[in-house]
């Protein structure tokens, strides 16, 4: 069978279409959820904050409003976001607040390289280590806007950036982000908690991208890793349900912690697999069995109503907690890039048919999941190649 994804072809699946919906409809939509949830009320609907001016430039955030901290796992959305939608200013606002104020740059850190994942709104660390996701999104973003847009100068040398970041991830002198026996992205890179990895982190349609335009020496690691997470992937869903956990060991068997009761089950983590393998598939086609993946947890969530649906369940398929989340029906709608599901249109209709998200606790993940859903389902969510040198 030829497989040829998206990067290929150069034509992105557009569900919406599909579905029936106008090209102006689905940008109002797309123009509608951006300009809420960056530039809404700031007290009821916004997420993305100006933060000044320095001497490189403006600064912004993407703000967990909820908790109130800046996370490098939503500067790293807003990063993949606003370069999808073309908007440099935005982007580079977000970029410059990362490099002053969550970038760890001390020699001798065991985080040097690496972003806090946790600082306060005025750049404080409320954490001095990283989040793997973050870094993943950014090194993405950083060679698809050299893609784009082209290099700047210092910070704005977006692709020499991506290179040192990537190349500190896997070769950081104290503490890497992968495994290098498994070649596998770990949970975090400090040692106490190395031991096991987060399926929502596997990102192999990235992986591919970094075997093409990363650090040359590194390549064939990284397009290695993309097969192994393909694999992962399939260790790592119940064989029924297609529900992975938020944590796992590497054999993809889940995980307990003591800092996160969910971490064994179907949680908030673990709504964006389903979202990772089925991107993978319709950019790269090299894995057929993601197809089956997404039919099955499509065939999962519809059974259990696909208008009522719970937020966090056993891998077995338990109910653990009722909700309804803007988040996890975004995904859901995502994964039918891949699944052959019979009501996989229902899904993507789901997710048109869902308000941009705005109440205190579902605006910041629930949004980002949702306005990076609905590019995913337009077709708006593309590679853009850098320079290979």
């Amino acid at each position: 069978m030829k497989r040829n994804g998206a990067f290929v072809k150069g034509v992105y699946t557009n569900l919406f279409k599909i579905n029936g919906h106008t090209g102006r409809e689905i940008s109002f939509k797309i123009n509608k959820a951006f300009d809420q949830l960056f530039y809404g009320d700031r007290s009821s609907q916004a997420i993305y904050f100006e933060a000044g001016v320095n001497h490189l430039g403006n600064l912004a955030y993407v703000l967990d409003v909820l908790h109130q901290d800046v996370r490098s796992e939503g500067m790293s959305y807003g990063l993949m976001i606003t370069l999808q939608l073309n908007k440099k200013a935005e982007f580079d606002a977000l970029w410059n607040f990362s490099m002053t104020h969550m970038y760890i740059e001390k020699p001798g850190h065991p985080a040097e390289g690496y972003f806090a994942w946790s600082v306060q709104q005025n750049g404080v660390r409320n954490a001095e280590g990283p989040a793997p996701d973050g870094e993943e999104y950014i090194v993405t973003a950083l060679y698809m806007a050299a893609g784009r847009w082209g290099n700047g100068t210092g910070i704005y040398n977006y692709q020499a950036w991506a290179d040192k970041i990537l190349n500190q991830m896997r070769h950081h002198p104290i503490h890497t982000m992968i495994n290098e026996e498994k070649k596998m992205i770990l949970f975090v890179p400090q040692t106490k908690n190395a031991a096991f990895s987060d399926p929502s982190y596997h990102l192999p349609a990235f992986y591919e991208l970094w075997a093409l335009c990363g650090p040359k020496a590194d390549r064939s690691f990284w397009a290695a890793a993309a097969d192994t997470s393909r694999a992962y992937f399939q260790k790592t869903t119940n064989p029924s349900t297609g529900l992975s956990s938020d944590y796992a060991d590497f054999d993809g068997k889940p995980v307990h912690t003591s800092y996160n009761p969910d971490a064994d089950h179907f949680a908030y983590d673990a709504w964006r697999t389903v979202m990772n393998w089925s991107v993978d598939w319709n950019w790269w086609h090299k894995d057929v069995r993601e197809k089956e993946l997404s039919y099955r947890i499509q065939a999962f969530f519809y059974r259990q109503g696909i208008q009522t649906y719970g937020s966090v369940y056993t891998k077995e398929g338990e109910l653990i907690r009722a909700g309804h989340p803007a988040g996890l029906v975004s995904t859901n709608a995502v994964a039918s890039l891949a699944s052959e599901h019979p009501k996989s249109k229902e899904f993507v209709e789901a997710l048109w048919d869902l308000p941009v998200p705005h109440n205190i606790g579902d605006r910041y993940y629930g949004g980002l999941l949702y306005l990076m859903s609905l590019l995913h389902c337009s077709g708006k969510f593309q590679l853009f190649l850098p320079v290979v040198k």
